[in-house]
C-alpha cells in the first residue's frame, strides 16, 4: 500500500514534467518552422525560372533609399576661416570668437575637378574680406640696389719694408701710424758694420778709377793726337766700372742709393746711414724702435698706397640675384654734397660668408686725391640691368616655411593655393619662375584668409559629418 507522502510526491513530479514538456514542444515547433523556411527561401531564390520575390523586393527598396539620399540637396553650412569648429547653418552670422564673417563651406563633392584643397567664396564674401585680384604678366623689371661699401686698401699697393742689413736703429724719422711718407724720404738711420765696410770698398774703387784715368787727363793726352791707352789700361778701367756698378746696385738694395753720389763727392764713408722709402704711402704698422737691433729680413714698417682703393660691398641673397659683373655703380660719401663717384663692379666673389650671410662684391676706384679714407663707409647704388620676367605683385606671394605660395583664382569664386618659385624682386613686383602662367589671376589681398579657409574647410566638413553621424 502506497503511503500518502509518496502519492503527493508523484503528483508534484507529474505536474512539473507536464509543464516543461509543453515548453520543449513549443521550442521544437519553432525550430522546425525556421529550418523549413530557410530551405524554402533558398531553393526558391535559386529556381531556374528565376521567379524570386523576396530578395528582389529587398534590393529594390535599398536602391530607392540610396537614390533618394543621393538626390537630397546638400545642406549649406558656413564656417569661420580662423576657427573651423564654429559652424552655422544660417548666413550672415559672425564668429563668436574673433568676430569674422563666416564663409560658405562647400562640400567636397561640389569642388571643381582636380581641386582637393580649395575654397569657394561668393562675390559678396570676397568684398567683405577685401579680396582683390591681379594678373600674372610679363614685365620689364629693373631696380637700383642700395647697399653700403667699405673702403679697403688695394692689396697690390700694400708692401712691407724689411731690414736688408744687420745693425742697430739709431733714429726713427717715422713714428706714427697713418703718417704719410713720400718716395725717397728718410725713414730711419742705422749703424751697420757691413754697410760701413761696403762704403770703404766703394771709395777704394773710386780712387782706383781716378788713378786709371790720370793718363787720359794729362796734357799729352790732349795735345798728342797719337796718344792711346794700352789695352791693359782699357781693361782695368772697364773692370773698375763694372765693380762700381755692382756696389751702386748694393746701395740701391739697401735703400741707400743716395750714398753713391755722396761717396763720389766726399770719399768719406758714413757710420750712420739714412734709409729712405722706396715708395710713397702711409704707415699702417711700425714694428721697430730706436735702439732696436735688427737683422736681414726683419719686418720694420708696413705701408699702404691709397692712390687706388677697393670698395667691398656685402650683398644679401635677394640682392645677389640682380647683380652682375660690369654693372654701373654710384658711390656717395655720407652727408656730403660732393658729386658721386662713378665706377663699375669688378667681380663678385664666389664665397658665401657664413657669419654675415652675405657675398662680397668688389670694385676698384681711383683715389689720387685721397677723397676716400681707408676703413670709411660709403653709400653704394648698383644700377642693375633690367630684364623681362613673368611677375605678380609682391603682396600676392605668401612666404611660408614650406615655400612660397599664391592663391590662384580659378573662376566662379573658387580659390586654390599654388606653390611657386620666385626670382628677383622689385619694390612692387616679384618674378615667378615656376608655378604660374601669363594671364593667371591671383589674390593680392586677403589671401591668408582664403588659405585658412581652404586648409580648414575639409577639416570642418569632417567635424560636421562626424557630428551628424553621432546624432544618428
Amino acid at each position: 500500500m502506497v503511503s500518502p507522502e509518496k502519492e503527493r510526491h508523484h503528483g508534484l513530479l507529474d505536474t512539473l514534467v507536464f509543464r516543461h514538456a509543453k515548453w520543449w514542444l513549443a521550442i521544437g515547433m519553432i525550430s522546425i518552422l525556421a529550418i523549413a523556411g530557410y530551405f524554402y527561401i533558398g531553393h526558391s531564390a535559386n529556381r531556374p525560372d528565376g521567379n524570386s520575390s523576396a530578395a528582389p523586393a529587398a534590393n529594390s527598396n535599398l536602391d530607392q533609399i540610396v537614390t533618394a539620399d543621393k538626390a537630397r540637396p546638400a545642406k549649406k553650412l558656413w564656417v569661420c576661416p580662423m576657427h573651423p569648429q564654429v559652424i552655422r547653418d544660417q548666413p550672415g552670422e559672425l564668429c563668436p570668437i574673433c568676430g569674422m564673417d563666416l564663409v560658405e563651406m562647400v562640400p567636397p563633392s561640389e569642388h571643381q575637378p582636380g581641386h582637393s584643397h580649395g575654397v569657394n567664396i561668393d562675390t559678396a564674401s570676397q568684398q567683405r574680406l577685401g579680396v582683390r585680384l591681379a594678373t600674372a604678366e610679363w614685365q620689364t623689371l629693373s631696380q637700383d640696389i642700395h647697399a653700403y661699401g667699405n673702403v679697403v686698401a688695394d692689396e697690390s699697393l700694400v708692401f712691407n719694408l724689411s731690414s736688408k742689413l744687420e745693425g742697430v736703429i739709431k733714429r726713427l724719422h717715422v713714428n706714427l701710424v697713418g703718417q704719410q711718407v713720400e718716395e725717397g724720404q728718410a725713414i730711419y738711420e742705422i749703424y751697420s758694420p757691413e754697410l760701413f765696410k761696403t762704403q770703404f770698398e766703394y771709395v777704394d774703387l773710386i780712387k782706383e778709377k781716378d788713378k786709371l784715368l790720370v793718363p787720359m787727363m794729362s796734357e799729352d793726352a790732349h795735345t798728342n793726337p797719337d796718344y792711346k791707352m794700352t789695352e791693359s789700361d782699357m781693361m782695368a778701367v772697364k773692370m773698375n766700372a763694372k765693380e762700381r756698378n755692382l756696389y751702386t746696385e748694393k746701395f740701391q738694395y739697401y735703400d741707400a742709393a743716395h750714398l753713391t753720389e755722396y761717396l763720389n763727392t766726399t770719399y768719406r764713408p758714413k757710420e750712420v746711414v739714412e734709409i729712405r722709402a722706396p715708395r710713397s704711402g702711409f704707415i699702417t704698422k711700425i714694428e721697430v724702435h730706436e735702439g732696436s737691433a735688427v737683422k736681414p729680413m726683419d719686418n720694420l714698417f708696413s705701408f699702404a698706397n691709397t692712390s687706388r682703393v677697393w670698395i667691398d660691398v656685402p650683398l644679401f641673397p635677394d640682392q645677389l640675384a640682380w647683380v652682375k659683373d660690369g654693372d654701373e655703380v654710384t658711390l656717395g660719401l655720407p652727408k656730403s654734397s660732393q658729386p658721386g663717384i662713378k665706377a663699375r663692379l669688378q667681380f663678385v666673389t664666389p664665397m658665401f660668408d657664413s657669419t654675415t650671410r652675405t657675398v662680397q662684391a668688389r670694385l676698384s676706384v681711383d683715389n689720387a686725391k685721397n677723397r676716400l679714407l681707408l676703413g670709411s663707409f660709403l653709400d653704394v647704388i648698383i644700377h642693375a640691368k633690367p630684364h623681362k620676367a613673368l611677375a605678380v605683385p609682391r603682396s600676392a606671394v605668401m612666404r611660408t616655411g614650406k615655400g612660397d605660395w599664391v592663391m590662384l583664382a580659378e573662376g566662379e569664386g573658387h580659390f586654390s593655393p599654388v606653390k611657386v618659385e620666385t626670382g628677383v624682386e622689385t619694390t612692387d613686383s616679384v618674378e615667378i619662375t615656376d608655378g604660374l602662367q601669363a594671364g593667371d589671376r591671383v589674390a593680392v589681398n586677403g589671401q591668408f584668409l582664403l588659405d585658412a579657409a581652404a586648409s580648414m574647410s575639409d577639416a570642418a566638413q569632417r567635424m560636421h559629418d562626424s557630428h551628424d553621424a553621432g546624432k544618428h
